[in-house]
C-alpha cells in the first residue's frame, strides 16, 4: 500500500489507517503459523494465537451496526470460552457503534487500560536528545536477537511470562524473513539486552509497538532511542506518517517528538478467572 501522508488525511482516514496497522500487529503471525487463527470479516477481526495468553488473542477492528451491535460481539467472546483462552478487546479511535464501550461493558467484560493514540509526520520528526552513546541498537536479524526481544517484553511481566517466549520461538521464522512487515529492534548496553521497540507496516501508515525497557535501566533515554530508530529507518524507506499509543504521561515525550492525540485506545478483558494450563 502506498504509504499515507498525515497532512492530507482526513480524521476518518487517519483512524481507518491506524487501525489496519493494528490489525497487521495482531495478525500478521497468527494468519500463517498452525495452531494459529484469524477470523475477518467486515464485521470485526478475531485473532487466536494457540496459547493461553491475551496479548496474543484479541478482538479489533469492529465495524458493527448498531441495531444489532449487542447480538454481533457476544459470538466473539463465545469463541474464546469455547476454546477456554484468555483474549483482550482492544477499542480503537473509528471503531463502531459509537457506545461500544458501553456494550461490552453490558456483556460482562471489563476495561483493563486507556491510552491516548497519537499520530506524527515523519517529514516533521523532531529529534529532541542524542541517543546514548553507549546504547548499541540493532534491527532483528537474528533468531538470538529474537530471543532478547522476547526477554525484555516478557519482562513486563513478574514473574516473566513464559508465553510470550514461547510466541516468538513459534513465530521466529516468519519474523525473521527480510519482507516481514514488522520490524524488531533490540538496544544493547555493555552486551546486555535491555530495550525493545518494534515498528509495524501496515494499512499505509507505520504503528510503534512493545517500546520497553527492562526496570533497572529506565530514565536514561533508552526508550527515546529505541522510539526514534525505528521511525528514522522508515522515513529513510518512504513512509510518512507513524502511530503510536500512549499513556498521559508518556505522551507529553511523544509530543517532543512531534506526535499528536488524535484518540484513545482501550483494552477490554473479561473478569479475571483461575489460570489456565496446557
Amino acid at each position: 500500500m502506498t504509504p499515507l501522508s498525515l497532512t492530507n488525511l482526513t480524521s476518518a482516514q487517519l483512524k481507518t489507517a491506524a487501525n489496519a496497522n493494528l490489525v497487521t500487529h495482531f495478525s500478521w503471525v497468527q494468519r500463517q503459523t498452525s495452531g494459529m487463527h484469524v477470523i475477518e470479516n467486515p464485521d470485526l477481526v478475531l485473532v487466536d494465537s494457540g496459547l493461553p495468553c491475551d496479548t496474543y488473542n484479541a478482538v479489533c477492528r469492529a465495524q458493527l451496526r448498531p441495531e444489532s451491535a449487542a447480538s454481533q460481539i457476544q459470538p466473539a467472546i463465545d469463541y474464546f470460552a469455547r476454546v477456554n483462552r484468555p483474549f483482550s478487546w482492544w477499542l480503537n479511535p473509528g471503531d463502531q457503534p459509537e457506545n461500544l464501550g458501553e456494550l461490552l461493558i453490558a456483556v460482562g467484560l471489563q476495561p483493563a487500560e486507556t491510552e491516548l493514540a497519537m499520530a506524527a509526520d515523519l517529514s516533521r520528526l523532531q529529534i529532541p536528545d542524542q541517543p546514548p552513546a553507549d546504547l548499541q541498537i540493532h534491527r532483528v536479524r537474528t533468531a538470538a536477537q529474537l530471543q532478547d526481544f522476547a526477554h525484555i517484553v516478557a519482562a513486563n511481566w513478574n514473574p516473566p511470562d513464559v508465553q510470550v517466549f514461547r510466541f516468538y520461538e513459534l513465530a521466529a521464522s516468519l519474523l525473521l524473513k527480510p519482507d516481514c512487515p514488522l520490524w524488531f529492534y533490540v538496544g544493547y548496553l555493555d552486551s546486555i539486552p535491555v530495550v525493545s521497540s518494534e515498528l509495524t507496516v501496515g494499512g499505509g501508515v507505520v504503528g510503534l509497538y512493545n517500546i520497553c525497557t527492562l526496570e533497572s535501566y529506565r530514565r536514561r533515554g533508552f526508550g527515546m532511542a529505541l522510539t526514534l530508530q525505528p521511525l528514522l529507518d522508515a522515513r529513510s524507506q518512504g513512509h510518512r506518517t507513524a502511530i503510536l499509543q500512549a499513556s498521559d504521561a508518556g505522551s507529553r515525550i511523544y509530543a517532543r517528538v512531534g506526535f499528536e492525540t488524535f484518540g484513545h485506545i482501550t483494552e477490554y478483558k473479561p473478569p479475571a478467572i483461575s489460570p489456565i494450563t496446557l
